[in-house]
């Protein structure tokens, strides 16, 4: 199960809860990669879910960093932005 909180303006708290298992996750969202990903169509609540499933379908939830910016996916998986934008259509 995903819970997405919005904690500020760009800042939100994921938690992750799997059988005996629990996260907590600070993630930010800038507003212009918000819009590349999305193009505005769909929440953030609803890209953050999204993006926590793809990340969950690579690597346990206590693998995944405690804070860090929704960008950040890129660089450990390139192809991040190709499949989620797939994802979100």
């Amino acid at each position: 199960m995903l819970e997405v909180n919005k904690i500020t303006g760009n800042k939100y708290r994921v938690i992750v809860k799997e059988k005996n298992n629990y996260s907590d996750h600070i993630v930010s969202i800038e507003p212009d990669y918000y819009q590349k990903l999305t193009e505005g169509k769909v929440s953030k609540d609803e890209l953050l879910k999204q993006a926590f499933e793809f990340l969950l379908a690579r690597e346990p939830a206590g693998s995944i960093l405690s804070k860090f910016d929704l960008k950040d996916i890129n660089r450990f998986f390139p192809e991040f932005e190709e499949e989620i934008k797939k994802q979100l259509k």
